[in-house]
C-alpha cells in the first residue's frame, strides 16, 4: 500500500515529539513493505529523502507560530487541490493527518476511497478540531489512553478512539551491569528537552539544590513551530543564565536524532521535569531503552511508560493551562512549582544512592518499551486505519 502522512512542519532531527513519531511509523511502514510518504510545507531541504514531498501552495518560515495564519488560509482551496493531486499522483491508499491544524486534519483532503486516519498528539478543542472530527475520518488514533481520558475530560467525544504509542526510532542497546554501575556512581544526570515553557528545566534549575554533587547536563532543541513569537530563544537564554550560576550544570548544543538514545543511555538518570502533563513522552521511552532510570512526575502519560523503571513523584497540582492554552480552552494539571521541581531533585538523589532498587529500575527500563518498535506500531496502525476488529 502506500501511505501519505501529512505534517507541514517535519524536517529531519526536529526535537518534537510529533516529528519523531511519524517518522518512526513511516520507517515501520516501510520495513513492512509499503511506500510512506510524508507531504509537508515548502520549501524544499537540502536534508529532504525521497519520500520527502514539498507543498507548493503552502510555504511556512520556522518557527512557525501554532496560530499562523498561512496554516488555515482565508481560501484553502488551492491547497486542497494540491494536496487531492498528490494524492492521487502517489496512488495514496491511506492518508494520515498528523494534526487537526499543522496535519492538515481539518482539510480532509483525500480522494474517494482512501481511508483517513486523524492523529492525536495533543489535546487541543478548536475549531481545526472541531472541522477534522466532523469530517468523520475512518479512525481517530491518540497517542495514549491518558489523552483519551484528557480529551473526555474536556467535552469531546473520545467514544471510539484508538491508542497508539510512538516506536522508537532505533533498537536500544543497554550498557552491561558493570558499565551502569559506574554511571551510577559518577554519571551525569541528564535532560533532553525541546525548548517549550512546559518542559519545567527553568523550573528545575530554579530549584537546584546546594551539594546536589553530580554533573548536570542538559539539551535544549529548537523546533519548526512556538506558541508565541520568541518563546525558545527567551526561554534558552534564561535556562543558559540560571545554569551559569550553579556548579556542574551545563547547558549542551542540540543534537540530531541519532545520538538522543547514546546520549541518554550514558546518563545515571534521566529526569523529565515537564510542569504539564507528557502525553506520551518520547525522552522517557528512548531512555528507558538504554536502560537508565527515568525520573518524572506522577502524571500524565508517564507513570504508565515509566511503571517501576525509576521514580514518579506525586506532588500537589494546581489548576492552570496545559501544553497548548490557546487551542485546548479548558483547564489542566500543573505541577505546583513551590514543592515539585525540589523533590524531583530529592528523589533523584534518593534513587542514586540505592543500588539495589536502580539496578532494578534499570533492568526493568527496556521492557517497559519493548513491544514499541517500528514495525509493530505501523502494523496496528495499518490494523486500526483499515477498519480490523
Amino acid at each position: 500500500m502506500n501511505i501519505a502522512l501529512v505534517l507541514l512542519t517535519h524536517n529531519p532531527d526536529e526535537p518534537a515529539g510529533v516529528e519523531r513519531g511519524i517518522a518512526s511509523l513511516a520507517d515501520g511502514l516501510r520495513e513492512l513493505g509499503h511506500r510512506a510518504i510524508i507531504i509537508a510545507a515548502g520549501p524544499p531541504t537540502a536534508a529532504d529523502g525521497p519520500d520527502t514531498v514539498r507543498l507548493k501552495t503552502l510555504t511556512l518560515s520556522p518557527p512557525v507560530v501554532f496560530d499562523d495564519v498561512n496554516v488555515m488560509p482565508d481560501d484553502p482551496d488551492p491547497l486542497r487541490q494540491e494536496v487531492l493531486s498528490l494524492m492521487a499522483e502517489h496512488e495514496i491508499d491511506v492518508a494520515c493527518w498528523t494534526d487537526a491544524g499543522v496535519g492538515l486534519g481539518y482539510l480532509g483532503a483525500a480522494p474517494a476511497g482512501v481511508r483517513t486516519a486523524l492523529m492525536v498528539y495533543f489535546l487541543r478543542v478548536d475549531e481545526p478540531m472541531a472541522k477534522s472530527l466532523a469530517l468523520k475520518p475512518d479512525a481517530v488514533i491518540s497517542i495514549s489512553d491518558f489523552l483519551i481520558d484528557e480529551a473526555a475530560r474536556a467535552g469531546l467525544d473520545s467514544t471510539g478512539w484508538h491508542s497508539l504509542p510512538n516506536a522508537l526510532l532505533c533498537p536500544g542497546n543497554p550498557p552491561d551491569h558493570a558499565v551502569r554501575e559506574q554511571l551510577r556512581q559518577t554519571g551525569p544526570v541528564r535532560i533532553l528537552a525541546r525548548a517549550d515553557p512546559s518542559k519545567g528545566v527553568a523550573d528545575l534549575l530554579k530549584a537546584y539544590p546546594e551539594g546536589f554533587g553530580r554533573q548536570v547536563e542538559i539539551v535544549l532543541g529548537e523546533a519548526a513551530f512556538e506558541l508565541w513569537p520568541g518563546m525558545q530563544r527567551d526561554m534558552i537564554a534564561e535556562c543558559r543564565q540560571l545554569a551559569a550560576k550553579l556548579p556542574g550544570v551545563e547547558i549542551l548544543p542540540a543534537i540530531p536524532w541519532t545520538d538522543a538514545q547514546p546520549f541518554l543511555g550514558s546518563a545515571s538518570v534521566v529526569l523529565v521535569p515537564s510542569t504539564s502533563p507528557e502525553t506520551f513522552c518520547n525522552v522517557a521511552a528512548e531512555a528507558l531503552s538504554m536502560g537508565t532510570p527515568v525520573v518524572g512526575y506522577g502524571f500524565g502519560h508517564l507513570p504508565v511508560l515509566v511503571g517501576e523503571a525509576g521514580r514518579i513523584v506525586s506532588v500537589d497540582v494546581v489548576g492552570g493551562f496545559g501544553h497548548l492554552p490557546a487551542l485546548t480552552g479548558t483547564a489542566l494539571e500543573m505541577i505546583d512549582l513551590d514543592s515539585g521541581p525540589a523533590r524531583l531533585w530529592d528523589a533523584t538523589a534518593d534513587l542514586l544512592a540505592d543500588p539495589d532498587t536502580y539496578h532494578r529500575a534499570s533492568q526493568q527500563a527496556p521492557r517497559q518499551v519493548a513491544a514499541q518498535t517500528p514495525t509493530a506500531v505501523a502494523a496496528e496502525f495499518l490494523r486500526l486505519t483499515m477498519g480490523a476488529a
